[in-house]
């Protein structure tokens, strides 16, 4: 069954990046329809999902994560950077 988590990252609110949505099934394709429909990127790790689906929504990844999330939010930020520049835009939102 499908899993994904939603991860948020706010460095003026959090140390780290929080779960603000998790879920299998129906849940998950929900989560994954809405990231697309806000051209949010995502990325597939399933291990990591297992992983993150464990935590409670509203709390931040544990230390153990940030090398693998930090990586995962370096990708998500070249991806915003080339959309930027596919529009003519400086790529900051």
């Amino acid at each position: 069954m499908r899993k994904a988590v939603a991860l948020r990252y706010d460095r003026q609110k959090n140390q780290a990046p929080e779960v603000v949505a998790s879920g299998q099934g129906l849940i998950a394709e929900k989560i994954l329809e809405i990231a697309a429909e806000n051209r949010v990127p995502f990325y597939e790790h399933h291990e990591l999902v297992e992983t993150l689906a464990t935590l409670p929504l509203g709390s931040e990844i544990p230390p153990e994560l940030y090398e693998l999330v930090a990586y995962i939010l370096a990708f998500v930020h070249r991806i915003d950077e080339e959309q930027g520049r596919n529009k003519g835009g400086d790529g900051n939102r």
